[in-house]
């Protein structure tokens, strides 16, 4: 008989006690796994052993799901056929489980028909643990809170024991890591990589039961801790990792391992590591390691991790010329954000200074409060324009044909723009309302049926609760749901209003027609509906009302409340999606035609509208209440690469940035990048293999992306310095 321990150890683990609970089967698996599963040092002699993927409920971002386990395990009875009547075991206790998960999909009917407005609603999202809780306290630290917890929350033993059992894991992890290390030293022939193991067993003798003792060993300490989670969001690490780093007594190895970290970064695509801030005093908390990251960003010019930078006030004028330098290289990072206007947003809500001012970001740019929240995980996304099209089709879809949302009247009897404005106010909030509905069924599933005790005790809220990472344990449990396609919807709404109900000059029934024939034999009604006023250009009318209609949004979202105890916020943050939102929209009244992937990919204007420089289009952006997004309100502009690399760039660009956020800007993402070296790559992609260009949310290489969105980036108006 085959040991299924060392074949299936996490199927092993969870399967061995069916009596036990969920979060103690879960702790249990990855226990197993743990003592188990191959390790290794990888090629920058980093501890690489993650169990993100342990099955029986451990479901971390990028983990696999418990049906690969399952279909891994069925192709074991061939392999083992003497182990047959086990594994066919694990097969009963995985089917079994799969049908509890099979209800995500299908949390609300509605939410499936109005699909093409709303999109996400069960994402597994990102996140922000506290990594600096392992590094700074170590597994010894956590167990005290565990116990702590136990203590004080009488009946909780279940949850309390699966925490532990993630602390054993990381443990026995660290052990293995140890006698690894020793003997890679005692083989190894390079005179530097023996120095590194050598290192590294000397800092697997402390770490991770007590707190790292310098910056060599705080990094095997974090990325022991950072892969065991899945390779997520480091979140804060020039703080929670700047004590370590301030003990270090050489310079040459924490230069050496901070390179290797960023080489491990890349490997793994690492979401977004988040630099500098303030404090609730408005105390600068920018460090030594915060130049450090940023000189090692310009140099290695990767497109990952996804590097965000918080300014505020007293953001020193050294910090702003390093991010110019580090922008310059035409990385597309760091992205920046307001500590001035996130601050009051997360106040707004309920969220005090001494922890609103913890924030960062994930992911792409959904923002979270370091360690004590479960927000930031991005709950869906509603396409504005297709509530607009509901409006003008009276809940039809016209793509489709089908009766997708509610009805909310005859456009061709509207008297006036008010009442065109109220139906799209109406269906914007029963889309919004039914999106925010999905998630919440969403989130619910995941409660109950994929704990996660691991994160639960890198959480503040959780052990001291004793409530689960994902029902509800953290401090904050606020939402956030994400806005597309806003200036094309304000853009319509304008050119409407002018069009059709100030000047007269067609009626709605030559407007639906001719975009019924997607403006096929309507010239001059497309040439003067695609030719009106765009947001982007400062002009008072069109602003307004987009703004208008963003203020709704949020208003209507604060009405929601989240499963895990908060309320939903918005933002935008469109990712790469863009161009798949444009082509699942029809004509609209704003020159698009029907299934042309270009709309606005951000909160500025629909690339290539904004005609008249990059500060209208700023003044514009303002026009929005940035104070009442919760979530990345992402504005991104364009930059020609060798105007920007002056010293005349240096200073517009500095300029530009503060004016913004002074004003209340939110977020700013840069694009350094020359316009003729985009197009050649368009046509020649093979001579641009490491151009660079920011998307949405994050960087990655221009020859990557596809078609649609490599149009919106190219249309995307350069500011001229």
């Amino acid at each position: 008989m085959a040991d299924m321990r060392k074949i299936s150890p996490f199927a092993y683990g969870f399967c061995k006690d069916v009596d036990l609970s969920l979060p103690e089967r879960i702790g249990l698996a990855v226990l197993e796994g743990a003592k188990n599963i191959d390790i290794s040092f990888g090629r920058t002699i980093l501890p690489f052993g993650s169990v993100s993927s342990c099955v029986g409920g451990v479901f971390f971002n990028f983990a696999t799901s418990l049906s690969d386990e399952y279909e891994q395990i069925e192709e074991l009875l061939d392999e083992y056929p003497e182990n047959a009547d086990e594994i066919n075991f694990y097969l009963s206790e995985f089917s079994q489980y799969n049908c509890l998960l099979r209800e995500h999909r299908n949390t609300t009917e509605m939410a499936m028909t109005i699909s093409d407005a709303i999109h996400g609603q069960e994402w597994e999202g990102h996140a922000n643990p506290d990594f600096g809780r392992v590094v700074n306290i170590g597994t010894e630290g956590i167990r005290d809170l565990i116990e702590k917890g136990r203590r004080e929350n009488p009946g909780k033993d279940a949850f309390y024991n699966g925490c532990a059992y993630m602390m054993d894991a990381l443990d026995v992890l660290g052990d293995r890591f140890r006698e690894l290390a020793v003997e890679m030293a005692a083989t190894c022939t390079d005179v530097d990589d023996k120095r590194r193991y050598e290192l590294a067993a000397k800092a697997f003798e402390v770490i991770p039961r007590k707190p790292a003792y310098d910056f060599t060993s705080a990094v095997h300490s974090f990325w022991l801790t950072f892969c065991f989670e899945g390779f997520d969001s480091p979140g804060r690490f020039d703080q929670y990792m700047y004590r370590a780093y301030s003990a270090s007594e050489n310079r040459d190895d924490v230069l050496d391992i901070l390179e290797r970290l960023w080489e491990t970064f890349h490997d793994t695509r690492t979401w977004n590591l988040c630099l500098s801030g303030s404090d609730e005093n408005w105390n600068d908390e920018t460090n030594d390691l915060t130049y450090d990251i940023l000189a090692i960003a310009s140099k290695k010019k990767y497109q990952t991790p996804n590097i965000t930078l918080r300014v505020h006030r007293n953001t020193p004028e050294k910090l702003w010329n390093v991010i110019h330098e580090t922008l310059a290289t035409g990385i597309g990072m760091p992205a920046l954000y307001n500590d001035e206007t996130v601050c009051p947003a997360f106040e707004k809500i309920g969220i005090p200074p001494c922890d609103s001012h913890d924030y960062c970001m994930n992911g792409c740019n959904q923002i979270d409060i370091m360690g004590k929240s479960h927000m930031g995980l991005e709950d869906g996304e509603v396409i504005l324009p297709k509530c607009l099209e509901y409006a003008l089709y009276d809940g039809v879809n016209p793509m489709n044909g089908n009766a997708d949302s509610i009805s909310t009247g005859n456009v061709k009897e509207f008297k006036t723009y008010a009442q065109l404005e109220r139906a799209v106010y109406r269906q914007l909030e029963f889309v919004t309302n039914t999106a925010c509905q999905s998630a919440n069924g969403f989130q619910q599933k995941r409660a109950n049926y994929r704990p996660n005790p691991y994160r639960s005790c890198l959480i503040e809220g959780c052990l001291e609760r004793g409530i689960d990472y994902r029902n509800g344990g953290p401090l904050y449990g606020h939402g956030q749901m994400l806005a597309e396609g806003i200036a094309d919807t304000g853009d319509s709404l304008w050119a409407i209003k002018k069009l059709v109900f100030d000047e007269k000059k067609y009626s709605m029934e030559q407007l639906i027609a001719a975009l019924d024939a997607n403006f096929e034999g309507y010239y001059e009604l497309y040439h003067d509906f695609s030719s009106c006023e765009k947001f982007g250009n400062d002009i008072e009318e069109v602003d307004s009302i987009t703004s208008r209609l963003l203020n709704r949004f949020f208003a209507v979202l604060k009405n929601n409340r989240t499963y895990r105890g908060g309320i939903y916020t918005g933002g935008c943050s469109p990712f790469n999606r863009a161009a798949h939102h444009g082509r699942n929209i029809g004509a609209l009244p704003n020159g698009k035609h029907r299934g042309e992937s270009l709309i606005a990919d951000a909160i500025g204007a629909t690339p290539g509208r904004d005609i008249m420089g990059p500060t209208a289009l700023l003044k514009s952006a303002l026009k929005y209440d940035h104070i009442e997004s919760g979530s990345g309100f992402v504005l991104m502009v364009k930059f020609d690469k060798k105007v920007f690399a002056s010293e005349k760039g240096k200073e517009s660009f500095k300029a530009i940035a503060k004016t913004y956020f002074a004003g209340g800007g939110q977020q700013l993402t840069v694009t350094v990048v020359s316009p003729e070296e985009l197009l050649d790559a368009l046509e020649h992609p093979e001579n641009h293999r490491d151009l660079i260009v920011r998307v949405g949310g994050y960087s990655d290489y221009f020859v990557n992306i596809e078609r649609g969105l490599q149009e919106n980036v190219i249309a995307r108006t350069i500011v001229d310095m």
